[in-house]
């Protein structure tokens, strides 16, 4: 029976990719995590979701117990170091991730698709939250950019933070330009366009569940 293939995250790759540097125990991981301000694109703040991580990455021969050692602070705390199997894993992992788009399915875009939930005023109530969320959201990382430029870092260092910059703005624009057209009437619908869509497919268009939003 063959073996199947290690299965890729961002949180694994980001623990290959920091035991290139140095061996490194789980706390220490996480640490550099934050201190890289690599926690902007992988979630750790969870300890569980590392730990239980760096075990399958050890159970599929991709990392190794360096040592185990004891201090006052950490009565027991394992070293973990890539293998060279890791290493090539990394790779392989990282050129996939940035060449071929992945089909996600984050949470904003299926709220989108059920939106009629609500009546077209509720819709522009809830999207202003958003944006606003969103803009403070893009101060944060326009400071974070501003330190990091600050610091002396070299860009390749800071592209994560650029990009996440970038999305942010654009789904900042976006979403106030949804916000103004439901306000000023220019993004409306009627009860008998959704109940035709609900009676099924016109003219090859997919039916869209009706809801109480109507303008």
């Amino acid at each position: 029976m063959t073996a199947s293939a290690p299965r890729s995250s961002p949180l694994a790759l980001t623990v290959l990719a920091l035991l290139h540097y140095k061996p490194l125990h789980p706390y220490g991981i996480q640490r550099l995590v934050k201190d890289w301000g690599k926690e902007q694109v992988v979630n750790v703040r969870q300890r569980a979701s590392l730990y239980r991580t760096i075990e399958r990455l050890n159970g599929d021969g991709l990392i190794a117990v360096r040592e185990t050692g004891r201090d006052q602070q950490y009565p027991e705390r394992t070293v973990y170091e890539v293998t060279d199997a890791g290493r090539e894993t990394a790779r392989a992992w990282l050129e996939d991730m940035l060449t071929a788009p992945k089909e996600e399915f984050p949470e904003f875009p299926a709220a989108l698709s059920n939106l009629l939930l609500l009546t077209s005023d509720e819709m522009a109530d809830v999207l202003e939250r958003r944006v606003d969320a969103l803009a403070e959201r893009l101060d944060g990382l326009e400071a974070a950019m501003a330190a990091e430029a600050e610091q002396g870092l070299p860009r390749i260092t800071r592209l994560e933070t650029e990009y996440l910059r970038a999305v942010t703005a654009a789904e900042l624009e976006w979403v106030r330009a949804v916000v103004e057209d439901l306000r000023a009437g220019r993004l409306s619908w009627s009860k008998e366009q959704l109940d035709a869509l609900a009676a099924g497919p016109v003219q090859g268009v997919s039916p869209h569940p009706a809801g109480p939003g109507t303008a």
